[in-house]
Order: C-alpha cells, then sequence, then structure tokens
C-alpha cells in the first residue's frame, strides 16, 4: 500500500508532518507517538494496516519534521493541535491512538471535544505521571542538563531501554535518529509537563469507546495502571501482550494493527446497528 509523506499547516500557522495512507472514505484512525518520537515510530504499524482504514500518523509540535516553536510542549498544548488538524485533513471523527505520554493527550481531546473522538486506544498508558520516582530521577538526572545537539548515544539508550532484544539493530538506528530531532527544549518542556499533569478526576467524563493495550513486560507502566484506568473509563478493555515491554507496536507491529483494526471495525458496526 503507498504511503503519502506530506505535511499540514494549522490556522495557527503550526506546519505538521505526516504520513497517511489507505481509503480516504474509510474510517479514520489518528496515530500520535508518545515523547521525543515521530510518526516513523509506527511504521511498522503502517506496513500491516489494511487499506480500508484511513491511517494518518502524526509527528506532533516540537517532533521529527513538524514545527519546533520556541514553546508550548504541555499535554494541552499537544492536545489543542488535534481538533485542527482533524479539520485541516477533513477529518470529522476519529479513533485516537496515543502511546506512553501522548496517551494523556488523546484523552484530553477525548474529554474537551468528545464529539470529535470515535474511539481511543492507549497503548502502554499511564494513569498519571505526575510526581513519578523513575521520570522524576530521570527529568532532574538527565533531561534538566540536556543542550543541543542531543547524544546520539542517549537517543540510541531510549530506544533500546523501550524495546525488547528482538528489535533489530537497524531499526534502533532509524528511531533514535527521530529522537534526535526534537530539541532539547522540547525533551525539557514536554517531561517537566508530564510531572504536573493529571487527569485522573477527569476520566470519568470520556464517553469514546476505550481499549488499552499494554505489555506484560513493561518496566514503565505498571498492571496496576491499567486497572485503575479500566476502572476509571466506563468500558474500557485490557489486551495484554504476554512477554511485551513499554512499545507494543515495536515489539509486534502485525497483532498491535490486527487489534487496533478490530477495534475500529467493531465501531463501525456498532455505528451502523445505531
Amino acid at each position: 500500500m503507498t504511503t503519502v509523506v506530506s505535511t499540514v499547516t494549522l490556522p495557527d500557522g503550526l506546519t505538521l508532518s505526516y504520513a497517511e495512507q489507505g481509503d480516504q472514505s474509510g474510517p479514520a484512525l489518528v496515530l500520535l507517538p508518545g515523547p521525543t518520537d515521530s510518526w516513523r515510530s509506527y511504521e511498522p504499524v503502517l506496513d500491516a494496516m489494511p487499506r480500508s482504514v484511513r491511517t494518518i500518523a502524526i509527528s506532533q509540535r516540537g517532533h521529527g519534521d513538524s514545527d519546533k516553536p520556541h514553546t508550548g510542549y504541555r499535554v494541552e498544548d499537544f492536545a489543542g493541535d488535534v481538533v485542527p488538524l482533524l479539520d485541516a485533513l477533513d477529518v470529522e471523527r476519529a479513533v485516537l491512538v496515543g502511546h506512553s505520554g501522548s496517551c494523556l493527550v488523546v484523552r484530553r481531546v477525548a474529554i474537551d471535544r468528545p464529539e470529535r473522538v470515535a474511539g481511543l486506544v492507549l497503548e502502554a498508558s499511564p494513569t498519571t505521571l505526575r510526581g513519578h520516582p523513575g521520570l522524576t530521577a530521570f527529568v532532574t538526572s538527565v533531561v534538566s542538563g540536556l543542550h543541543d545537539p542531543i547524544d546520539p548515544a542517549l537517543a540510541r539508550s531510549l530506544v533500546v531501554d523501550t524495546s525488547s532484544d528482538e528489535i533489530g539493530p537497524e531499526v534502533v538506528d532509524r528511531l533514535a535518529g527521530e529522537l534526535l530531532k526534537a530539541p532539547a527544549r522540547v525533551w525539557q518542556e514536554s517531561f517537566a509537563a508530564l510531572l504536573d499533569y493529571d487527569d485522573l478526576d477527569e476520566l470519568g467524563r470520556i464517553t469514546a469507546p476505550t481499549m488499552l493495550i499494554w505489555g506484560d513486560a513493561d518496566g514503565l507502566v505498571g498492571r496496576q495502571m491499567q486497572e485503575q484506568l479500566t476502572e476509571l473509563i466506563a468500558g474500557a478493555e485490557l489486551l495484554v501482550y504476554s512477554g511485551i515491554g513499554h512499545t507494543p507496536r515495536w515489539e509486534d507491529g502485525p497483532r498491535f494493527a490486527s487489534d487496533v483494526t478490530a477495534f475500529v471495525e467493531r465501531l463501525g458496526d456498532a455505528s451502523a446497528v445505531s
């Protein structure tokens, strides 16, 4: 299937890089990678998605080849780009997919603009990262002292630390190269903002059907968080990938794509019935 790489400029002048494939008239699936990742982190998924789904992978502001304004990297800032993006791409409603920290972004959109969200897929989602000991230590010891250019060894170690040994070195190199495109100020503001953000009291307002995907070898986000999210988000379902770490789509892209496709198709069937 042909994947088209392009850019879109939002009304505020921000230009975002994205990749798109599939039938323009099909259900829309919008993929938002986690902090420091670009749309290319979804390549294993794009390769396995059917043509029947209009699949759009985005590099969020500050990431990949998207614009990198001086500031504006809070969860609310990233979320604020999503509806203008949907408008610019002529998408009325979409299933939003987030990974790790970007799960907070898609949750924010589902809370604030429920009429634009057909469903949510939360991959390795935290509950909240406010005061998270591991992230706090990472921000204090590593991120706060970053300067441009980012050390390639740091980028590579982050990819390796959030992947299984099954990820080939050429994939690690490609993903690490994309991380290097995010300036130090983007790392610093976005990670600091994650330590302050908490939407747990608002999750009961999410009405979109929600699927959580989590690997039981995830050393960053635990099972207890997944169980709490299924309690707070009405009707949320949890899929557990055995032996998989923090980024299931890298470790088993075909299964991830299959599960997401089934979720999208199920939503379409429900809509047709109602």
